[in-house]
Order: structure tokens, then sequence, then C-alpha cells
């Protein structure tokens, strides 16, 4: 079966999905897609073939559309992404799922309505081979009981449109989703705190910052976001356990010996990092769409839940450091809970 893919939005992230979809995945093609620039649109459909709808609930509506790609604008998501539950079609999300901890509980109660899971939220992480490693170590239990996870979030640079509020919003938010994959328990504590301040960072910006978190079973995470750190994009995990750690590997680079020095380069762009993880997610989601069966990737209470993580990281962020308690509902049996 190939999977007949309608893709709402069509800037930078979503040509980048339909690149993938296209060149990358078998099994799927892009049949329509819709953005708010028109013109846009038009010149990505033209070499697919793909038909120009108006707008994104024409194009889940369409006969031929048998899955839904959701990379506009943020605030846009939750209509779409309800609209797809509505008409009974599987629907990958690029994060955020919703921009409140409302919208992304309407979702959430959509899907239990419906009976089963339709929602794919973006968080490519765990598609990462790295990170499946470090997951796979850390639930065969042979270091121990995880105790103390280290994590930093660094980027070159970053555009002056960039709050201090996206640090959590738009960048720890990856590290949050992993991390809860990777420990299997839930956050319930958030802090954040201002060190220093970079000199090279835009004025209004707090950077860097450091992240502090607690899990249900006590776990402890401290997590540094520098998104102008200058030197390139750097990703860093560690887990300390009982009986040992596990690091995430650095990405492969050759070394290079020349004029008294040694070195490897530095990654430059998360696309680069995470580009195989990026081809595996969408491969295992049309695999699972072709086959008719639930999403095996983060699931619309993921994408809740790491909302409402977030939007505590914030508000510490605002209090000037006050710890802040997480509140998550309780997790519904559709998503593996008892409620």
């Amino acid at each position: 079966m190939t999977v007949r893919v309608g893709v709402i939005g069509t800037g930078m992230i979503g040509q980048d999905h339909i690149r993938r979809l296209t060149d990358v995945v078998t099994a799927a093609t892009v049949t329509a897609v819709t953005d708010i620039d028109r013109d846009r649109a038009a010149e990505v459909a033209a070499p697919l073939g793909a038909a120009v709808l108006p707008s994104g609930a024409e194009l889940i509506a369409s006969a031929e559309v048998d899955a839904v790609l959701v990379t506009s604008w943020g605030p846009t998501h939750a209509e779409h992404v309800l609209n797809a539950i509505a008409a009974g079609k599987p629907v990958f999300c690029e994060k955020p799922l919703a921009t409140t901890a409302e919208d992304c509980l309407r979702i959430v109660e959509a899907e239990r309505a419906r009976g089963r899971k339709l929602v794919q939220v973006g968080f490519m992480r765990r598609y990462d081979t790295g990170y499946r490693q470090m997951k796979k170590v850390i639930s065969s239990g042979s270091v121990g009981a995880p105790l103390i996870v280290h994590c930093a979030h660094r980027n070159p640079e970053v555009p002056e449109a960039y709050t201090s509020a996206m640090a959590a919003q738009d960048t720890a938010v990856h590290e949050i989703d992993v991390l809860r994959w990777l420990l299997d328990d839930e956050i319930v504590s958030a802090q954040v705190i201002t060190p220093r301040a970079t000199g090279n960072r835009f004025a209004h910006l707090k950077d860097p910052q450091l992240m502090y978190f607690e899990t249900a079973q006590g776990i402890r995470i401290d997590l540094e976001v520098f998104v102008n750190c200058r030197y390139g994009y750097d990703i860093q995990c560690e887990t300390v356990a009982e009986e040992g750690l596990v690091r995430l590997p650095e990405p492969a680079a050759v070394g290079v010996r020349t004029a008294g020095s040694h070195s490897t380069a530095v990654l430059q762009d998360w696309k680069d990092r995470f580009a195989e993880a990026f081809d595996t997610e969408f491969r295992e989601w049309i695999a699972s769409v072709a086959s008719g069966a639930e999403p095996t990737g983060p699931s619309a209470w993921d994408g809740y839940a790491a909302t409402v993580i977030t939007d505590a990281a914030v508000r510490s962020l605002e209090a000037g450091g006050t710890v802040v308690s997480v509140d998550i509902k309780p997790r519904p049996a559709l998503y593996g809970g008892t409620a």
C-alpha cells in the first residue's frame, strides 16, 4: 500500500519532510499540500504533481489523502490535529502538539473518544541510534537504577526573534521528551536559573540557562541550554546509575592531525545531527499507517506532558528560579495508564 500524505505547511520543515517522504521513505507519496502562502504551496506542489488545496480542513477531508502531516505555525496545530482525528485519519504533528496544555488535553480527549491512537508528535530524538542504544542499556538494568542525568543542548547562535521562554518551549522540549522515554519516569518539578549571561546574546535573551528537573522516582536531571555557544551544535547526555553510566555517543567524525594539533569537526546544524533520526521516524510512521496499526512513536499524551513541563520551566524562569511543581493529569489507559 502506498500511503497518500497531505501536508499542511510548506515552510522550511514542511519542505524537508516532503523531500524525505518523496526521496527517502518508500510506500509514501505526497498528494496534496496547503499553506497560508499559496504561491509557495504551488511552487512546492508542482514537481510532485500534488494538489494545492485552500485550507487544512479541505486537505484533511480530501479523498486523495490517507494521512496528514502538520508542519504549519504552532498555534494552528490543535485545529488541524483535531480535524484529522474527527476524520479518522492518522496525523503526524511536528512539535508542539499544541501551544497550550488545554488544547493538548482536547486532542487527548478526542483520541480517547475515538478509542484508538491516531496522533504522532515529531520528537525525533527517540529515533536517533545513540539514544536508542542508551534506552536499551538503561532498560536492561545492566548499569543499575538511574540516579542522575547530565545533559547539554548547545546551538552556535539563534535569531533575534528567539525569546528566553523558547529555551524551554522550543529547545529543551526535546530533552524533556527523550528523558521521559529513556527513564520511563515522569518529571514532577522544574527549576530554571540563569548564570552569568554570554555577551554574544541579544540583550533581551537570558542565555545560558540551567534547568533542573526531578522525576517521580527521585532521579535528578540537570540540563544546560546555551543557544549562543558559537562553536557548533552540540548535544550531550549522560545517565549515572548505581553500577555504571551510559553516555550518548558523539556523531561520527574523522580525526585530523595538522599543524601541531589534533581535531574533529563539530556539527553546526540540528538537521545534520539528526538527519538519520528524521528518516527513521518517517519510515516507521509510514509503516504503521500502511499496516493500519496505531503509531508507536511519541503520542498525544507525550505532547501534552511536554507542554505541561515546559510551561512549568517558563514559570520558574519568570519567578527567578523558584522550584515549580509539574501538574500532569493521570495518564489514560489509551496511553498505558490507569485513568
